[in-house]
């Protein structure tokens, strides 16, 4: 299921690039710079999550550091703040921007049990890979494939946070 959704995700984002790919002076580039911003916030606010599981449960440090390694890459995919990889210690506060992000407002609030900590996290993933999948349909080919790529990776973080919780 995870393999033809990501399939599917790529297919749209490939056949989107012709058409709106040269970026167009209407009014897509807003679209695109819209929604390449908020895929910075968001991975801006997971790598917040991270680092809030991390503060609280460093026995796990082996399994989330590599994740939060690739959040950090997205955030810099999208053109993003350079907060999320300045900030490599995991007992880093919330951000002093007080971001606007849904995935950030709920990284003060870390479960106690570790393995509810990692499938809060695995959800945050998932319904992240969800919505960018969902908004490459509304970008330019470039950005969809760079969403499909992003929210494909979300999705196998999901499974292994999933699987690291077992």
């Amino acid at each position: 299921m995870l393999a033809s959704a990501a399939g599917a995700a790529l297919l749209v984002g490939c056949s989107s690039g012709s058409e709106d790919s040269d970026g167009g002076t209407s009014g897509s580039p807003s679209v695109a710079e819209r929604a390449r911003a908020r895929a910075a916030r968001d991975s801006e606010g997971l790598v917040e999550r991270y680092d809030a599981v991390l503060a609280a449960h460093p026995a796990l440090a082996g399994l989330l550091e590599p994740l939060r390694a690739e959040a950090v890459r997205h955030v810099e995919a999208f053109g993003g703040g350079r907060e999320a990889s300045e900030s490599a210690s995991p007992s880093a506060s919330p951000s002093p921007s007080g971001s606007s992000s849904p995935s950030a407002s709920p990284s003060a609030a870390v479960p106690l049990d570790k393995r509810e900590a990692l499938a809060a996290l695995a959800a945050t993933e998932r319904a992240l890979a969800d919505r960018r999948a969902k908004a490459l349909l509304d970008v330019p080919g470039e950005l969809a494939r760079l969403l499909a790529s992003v929210a494909a990776a979300g999705a196998g973080h999901a499974y292994l946070l999933t699987e690291g919780a077992k």
